[in-house]
């Protein structure tokens, strides 16, 4: 135990004592948002740059329909021949041409847009919009009738939703959970592999300056690996613990700019955030605060613990296999491979219905569970959910943990021979 204790204690430390290590757990998080604000950007920019669209319409009655915009401006060239048109286009470098045919009443498909380049899909759906709305009033001119009292008759509906208990949620609720879920899920996979390789880069390391030689004779293997897996996760959840901290002074402090007291929020607070932002706005703070912030927080730490220490088990496995990183990729696929399908299963599945069988039985499988389960949680799982897969993942853990063990108390003393599948199965026999 005293061994153990050791192996931990200088994993943990020769990991948290890396200059990289330490720039890294605090500018991250500034890194993360610096992404975002340039992502937000660049967005920006590319939506305010200026397009001149050229209009050829043969019916004449399309002109007025296409409204200049502050992205988009709409340039009548039908008083000129099509071709002189194209070319006026062409050589001005305009966004493009849209071609209206004179039949455009009995053939739509006869529309044309020319440019360069491809248009945007929100440009050609726009342009559809427009085209289309003239043609219907058009058709209801034409049947007799009339188009003012269809307009007058029109009627918009906004549903306000709530819980049983009269919580309210906004539209956007869903969309907040898919991020906060999705967010989750995926850093949890992104620790898994970050921390993982690192356990297997350690192994392959040591066994290759021949190290391992001289620690096995007065450590046992299974000690030597566990304590290379503890002392790599409990550096992962100080640098997450310190993200949390982090994250929670940011938090708290955007809160108090807001005037909302997150400890106790009232209805009240509401309307004070009302008199500084839209509704909307408003209730999405809201559906923020009201989201089971805590027990994502504690279940991120419980799954990655369990996820983890499952998959530090399987890199240590094949660090000790293999003598050069090189080797390693035979083995890697089947590891990412469940990694990413929880992914793509939280993404298209449990944001669908974070409810329906498949997402259920995917926050079941122990190699899946830990992202999928963290994707499902802010839409509310319930407790004997979240117990039976916490359950299942700990005695995964320990037949895994076991197998790996074996594997790796063989593997460590290897040189020279590249190890197969079928070699693999053969040390599990020893």
């Amino acid at each position: 135990m005293r061994n153990l204790k050791l192996i931990i204690q200088r994993e943990y430390l020769a990991r948290v004592r890396n200059k990289t290590f330490i720039i890294m757990t605090f500018l991250s998080p500034l890194i993360l948002v610096g992404m975002f604000a340039l992502i937000a950007y660049l967005s920006m920019l590319n939506s305010s740059e200026q397009r001149i669209i050229g209009l050829y319409d043969e019916t004449k009655m399309f002109a007025s329909e296409f409204k200049d915009q502050e992205q988009v401006q709409y340039l009548d060239l039908s008083g000129k021949t099509f071709e002189e048109a194209k070319k006026m286009v062409n050589e001005q470098e305009y966004y493009g041409l849209i071609y209206i045919p004179e039949n455009v009443n009995r053939d739509v498909e006869g529309v044309q847009f020319f440019g360069k380049e491809s248009p945007g899909l929100g440009t050609i759906q726009a342009i559809e919009k427009t085209i289309a709305d003239r043609l219907t009033r058009e058709e209801l001119i034409e049947r007799g009738i009339d188009v003012n009292q269809l307009n007058e008759a029109k009627t918009e509906v906004r549903i306000e939703i709530q819980n049983f208990s009269g919580e309210r949620t906004s539209k956007m609720s869903n969309y907040i959970k898919m991020f906060f879920g999705g967010a989750a899920g995926y850093l949890l996979m992104m620790f898994i592999i970050i921390y993982g390789n690192m356990v297997m880069r350690s192994v392959i390391e040591e066994k290759t300056n021949r190290i391992i030689e001289i620690i096995v004779s007065s450590v046992k293997p299974i000690q030597l690996m566990m304590g290379k897996v503890l002392g790599t996760s409990l550096a992962g959840i100080t640098q997450f613990t310190i993200w949390v901290l982090l994250a929670g002074v940011l938090a708290i402090t955007s809160f108090y700019v807001l005037g909302i007291d997150i400890f106790t929020v009232q209805k009240s607070q509401l309307e004070t955030v009302e008199q500084i932002a839209q509704p909307e706005i408003a209730q999405l703070v809201m559906d923020v605060i009201n989201l089971p912030i805590l027990s994502l927080v504690i279940f991120f730490l419980i799954y990655f613990i369990g996820g983890y220490f499952l998959y530090s088990a399987i890199y240590a496995a094949i660090g000790a296999a293999v003598d050069s990183e090189t080797d390693t990729q035979q083995f890697m696929f089947p590891v990412i491979l469940p990694l990413m399908l929880g992914i793509y299963v939280g993404f298209f599945s449990v944001i669908e219905n974070p409810h329906g069988s498949v997402s259920t039985i995917f926050s079941m499988i122990p190699l899946t569970s830990p992202i999928v389960m963290l994707m499902r949680i802010p839409f509310g799982v319930p407790w004997w959910e979240l117990a039976i897969s916490v359950g299942i993942l700990i005695i995964t853990n320990f037949g895994v943990i076991w197998l790996a063990a074996k594997i790796y108390r063989v593997g460590i003393l290897m040189y020279g021979k590249k190890a197969s599948y079928k070699e693999l199965f053969k040390w599990l026999k020893y």
